[in-house]
């Protein structure tokens, strides 16, 4: 009986160790990866010193950080599809940090350069860049992976191509004769720079660490694991102008929460050029915003509700039942509220 006792906690392991071994194995296969790189002596000391906890304490609150974003971004990955696992890119390339900026002059959660913004039209001027725009940057972000992978054939060249550039990348196999992983990342040679060696091993180290249960067990994050299933934000398109105090106001809560999904807008209001443009909202406060977000309209002689709703663009039934109206006749002089937005879920 007291054998029996011994073995169950050890069978247990057995196969808790099993099951995180596949995980592993299907995580390299998600790159394209051999299953031999778990093996890899620099990828061993990189997971070695991951698996500190200090490093663990990093990676955790950055998670935690990034939470409101990080679904919205998983959810624009899977739409492209590309590797869940590709969200570790914007944390080894920024920590997740919005207003991150490189000596190369590379902005946002993706770090883009000025250029490669404008190659994939990220708007940059005095009143917005688009690279610090969760949505379009990630949407940017996915188009350049696509071709990259459609370049390469692999997705663990796109990550190192991301990061060195495709060209460097195009020279260094052929030198190498090889596109290989092992081959490239072959220290006694300079295929790809160092920096790119560090750069592919830290992300599939990290996705290793963000698909290990009892890690986050450990840490008291397991609610992290499960933060990709739920909505987290809404894009909301108001008038140009608009302030984004007066909209944290609306919605009770601080302007720096607002403002923190909002890193894209430079003087925290909607650039006065244009009629509408997108700012996102916390999903949880959306009714809010539907209910409190309108202007006032006074209907003029000659005026109708059918005139009213194509001048605004809503919808003249939506906008008899947010006018509490039983019937389409209106008074000159009365007072419609308009909705000034439109919605996204993302």
């Amino acid at each position: 009986m007291k054998s029996i006792i011994f073995l169950l906690p050890t069978l247990l392991f057995a196969n808790f160790s099993l099951h995180n071994y596949n995980k592993e194995l299907h995580i390299l296969e998600s790159f394209d990866i051999e299953p031999s790189f778990l093996y890899d002596v620099s990828m061993k000391k990189i997971r070695e010193k991951r698996s500190s906890v200090e490093e663990r304490k990093y990676f955790f609150q950055t998670l935690k950080s990034a939470s409101i974003f990080i679904p919205t971004m998983k959810r624009i990955l899977s739409i492209n599809h590309i590797p869940d696992e590709f969200i570790y890119l914007p944390m080894v390339e920024s920590d997740f940090e919005m207003q991150s900026l490189s000596n190369k002059s590379a902005v946002g959660l993706w770090q883009f350069i000025p250029q490669t913004a404008k190659d994939y039209h990220l708007k940059i001027d005095r009143f917005v860049d688009e690279r610090k725009d969760i949505i379009k940057s990630t949407q940017a972000a996915s188009q350049f992976l696509k071709q990259l992978h459609k370049k390469f054939g692999k997705w663990y060249l796109a990550a190192i191509a991301y990061n060195c550039g495709p060209t460097r990348l195009t020279n260094g196999i052929k030198k190498a004769g090889s596109d290989k992983l092992s081959v490239l990342l072959d220290e006694r040679h300079h295929y790809i720079p160092k920096e790119s060696k560090r750069y592919i091993r830290k992300i599939v180290a990290f996705a290793l660490i963000g698909n290990d249960e009892k890690l986050f067990i450990q840490n008291n994050s397991i609610h992290l694991l499960n933060v990709a299933n739920a909505y987290s934000l809404s894009t909301v398109y108001l008038p140009g102008g608009e302030s984004l105090k007066r909209v944290a106001q609306i919605l009770d809560m601080p302007l720096k929460k607002l403002q923190k999904i909002n890193r894209h807008l430079k003087c925290n209001f909607i650039p006065p050029y244009v009629k509408k443009y997108n700012i996102y909202i916390p999903y949880e406060k959306l009714a809010l915003f539907k209910q409190k977000y309108f202007r006032v309209h006074i209907v003029k002689n000659g005026e109708d509700l059918k005139s009213i709703s194509q001048k605004y663009k809503v919808n003249f039934k939506y906008l008899m039942s947010i006018n509490h109206l039983k019937n389409f006749r209106l008074k000159l002089h009365q007072r419609l509220f308009i909705p000034l937005y439109q919605v996204v879920n993302v």
